[in-house]
C-alpha cells in the first residue's frame, strides 16, 4: 500500500518521518463490498507516494476491516455524520499536501494518482482538480449503465475551466481545503451537493479549477430506477437549486446548461399537451400511447431479470391497466401486440441466459418484433393536430438532446440509445419539479428571515432572489 513505501524524493520529508505527497480520502458507509475493488485499484497503482485514509461513517459491516486489510488507515466517525463530515474528517487527519477525495463505490486506474499529481506539481496556481467516470461503468444493468454513462457524458462534455468541485473523484490542495473550511457538514448531514457548494466558493473567490476528462475512474455502483429518481430530487435537485438561488449563480455548466433548461420547459409543454391531448381523445390516444413507450422501452425490459420485484410488479399492473382500458375503448390489436410483447420479455428472461447463442437469437428476435410493434400501434394513434403537436415536441426535445443519444448509441448500440429517451425525458420532469421545490423553500427561509429581523427591530437583508 501507498501509506508503507517510502517516496523517490527526499522533499517530503520531516522530522525523520515519511509525509506523502497526495492522501486519499474515503468516506464509507455499510460499503465493505466496493471497498475491496475500491482499494485493490489503489493498491495497483503506479504511483505510490500517498497515504490512503478511510473514514468509517457508522458503518454496521466489516468496512473498517476491509480497510485494514489493504493497509489504509481508519477513522471512524463515531455515529453516522455524513459524507461531508466524513471527508472533512479524513483532511484533518491527512498529511499529504494533496487531498484527493473519491467514493467507496469508484475504482481509479493504475495511472490516475500520478495524473493527480502531474497537475499539482506542474500548475502551482491550481487549486483543484476534478476528473471522470468512464464509459465502462461496473454494473452491467442497464440502469447503471444509462445513470453512469450520463454522468460520463457530462463531464467529458463540460468546460475544462471547471466552476465546480466534484468529491467522487477530486483532488484540492489541503491548505485550500482548510482555509475555506472544508465541505459544509452542518448544511448536508447526508450525501447531497457539498462537493458543489464548495466548488461555488472557491471559484466564487477566484480559486482556479480545472475539469481534466482524462482522469478517469471506474463507477461500480448499482442503480434502480427508483434510486435514481430519489437522488436526483431529494440529494440533488432541490439542494442545488436553493444554492444557485442563494449565490446567484447559475453557470451555462455541467447539469444546468442552457439546453438542459430548455429540455425542462419543453417536457412540461409536452406533458400539458398529452393531458390535453388525453381529455378530448381520451383511450384512444392514451393506449397507443402506452403501446409505443413499452416497445421503447425494450432495452430495459429485456433486462428484466435484473429488476426488482417492484419494478416488476409495476410493469405488470400497468400491461393489465392498459389492457382493460383497450379492451373497453375497441382497441384490441393494440392490446395484443403489447400482451405478445409481455409475453416474449419474460419467456427471453426464462430461457435465453442458458447459452450465449440463445441470447443473442432471442435479443434479435425479440428486437425485430418491438420494432414492428411499434409502427403497427402509430397507426391507431388520433388523427388531430393535438397528436401532431405532442409529437413535434418530442421530435424537438430528441434534437435537442442528439449528441447525448448519439454518445450512448456508440458505446452501448441504437437500442440502449432509444430506450433511454424516456429516462432522460423522466429526469428532465422531475428536475423541473426538483427547481419548483427548491424555489418555495428558498422563497419560504428568505420570508422567514426577514419576518425574524423585522421583529427584531434589525435592518431588512438584501435578499438574493
Amino acid at each position: 500500500m501507498g501509506a508503507s513505501t517510502k517516496p523517490r524524493g527526499a522533499e517530503w520529508l520531516t522530522r525523520g518521518a515519511w509525509v506523502p505527497y497526495i492522501s486519499v480520502v474515503i468516506p464509507a458507509y455499510n460499503a465493505a463490498g466496493y471497498l475491496k475493488t475500491c482499494l485493490a485499484s489503489l493498491s495497483a497503482s503506479s504511483y505510490r507516494d500517498y497515504e490512503c485514509i478511510v473514514v468509517d461513517d457508522g458503518s454496521t459491516d466489516d468496512s473498517s476491516e476491509v480497510a485494514r486489510r489493504f493497509g489504509a488507515r481508519v477513522v471512524r466517525t463515531e455515529g453516522r455524520r455524513g459524507p461531508a463530515y466524513a471527508r472533512n474528517l479524513g483532511a484533518y487527519q491527512a498529511s499529504g499536501e494533496v487531498l484527493f477525495f473519491i467514493d467507496s463505490d469508484v475504482a481509479v486506474y493504475e495511472g490516475t494518482l500520478s495524473r493527480v499529481a502531474s497537475h499539482f506539481m506542474k500548475e502551482q496556481d491550481l487549486t483543484a482538480v476534478i476528473g471522470s467516470y468512464d464509459d465502462s461503468p461496473g454494473s452491467a444493468d442497464f440502469m447503471s449503465q444509462y445513470r453512469n454513462l450520463m454522468h460520463c457524458y457530462v463531464h467529458q462534455t463540460s468546460h475544462a475551466k471547471a466552476c465546480t468541485f466534484w468529491s467522487g473523484c477530486g483532488a484540492i490542495r489541503r491548505d485550500a481545503f482548510l482555509e475555506f473550511g472544508g465541505f459544509d457538514a452542518g448544511g448536508y448531514n447526508r450525501p447531497a451537493i457539498e462537493d458543489i457548494e464548495l466548488g461555488y466558493r472557491l471559484s466564487g473567490a477566484g480559486r482556479q479549477l480545472r475539469l481534466d476528462r482524462n482522469l478517469l475512474v471506474k463507477h461500480l455502483k448499482k442503480w434502480t430506477v427508483w434510486s435514481v429518481v430519489r437522488t436526483d430530487v431529494r440529494d440533488r435537485g432541490i439542494p442545488w437549486t436553493e444554492l444557485i438561488l442563494r449565490d446567484q449563480n447559475l453557470p451555462n455548466d455541467l447539469n444546468v446548461q442552457r439546453s438542459q433548461r430548455i429540455s425542462v420547459a419543453l417536457v412540461f409543454l409536452m406533458l400539458g399537451l398529452a393531458g390535453l391531448t388525453s381529455i378530448v381523445w381520451g383511450a384512444h390516444f392514451l393506449v397507443p400511447l402506452f403501446g409505443l413507450m413499452f416497445f421503447l422501452l425494450a432495452r430495459y425490459w429485456v433486462d428484466s431479470r435484473r429488476k426488482t420485484r417492484r419494478e416488476l410488479l409495476c410493469l405488470t399492473a400497468a400491461v393489465a391497466g392498459v389492457s382493460a382500458t383497450g379492451y373497453a375503448a375497441g382497441l384490441m390489436p393494440v392490446v395484443y401486440a403489447v400482451l405478445l410483447g409481455y409475453a416474449l420479455v419474460f419467456l427471453r428472461d426464462r430461457y435465453a441466459y442458458q447459452a450465449y447463442s440463445r441470447r443473442r437469437l432471442t435479443g434479435v428476435l425479440l428486437g425485430c418484433y418491438m420494432a414492428f410493434a411499434a409502427v403497427f400501434i402509430l397507426r391507431y394513434l388520433p388523427n388531430s393536430p393535438m397528436v401532431f403537436g405532442f409529437f413535434a415536441l418530442l421530435a424537438a426535445l430528441i434534437a435537442l438532446n442528439h449528441k447525448f443519444y448519439l454518445f450512448l448509441a456508440v458505446k452501448r448500440g441504437r437500442l440502449f440509445a432509444l430506450t433511454a429517451i424516456p429516462f432522460h425525458l423522466l429526469y428532465h420532469f422531475y428536475n423541473g419539479l426538483s427547481f419548483g421545490v427548491g424555489l418555495t423553500r428558498h422563497l419560504l427561509r428568505v420570508r422567514t428571515l426577514k419576518g425574524a429581523r423585522s421583529a427584531t427591530g434589525q435592518a431588512k437583508p438584501r435578499v438574493a432572489a
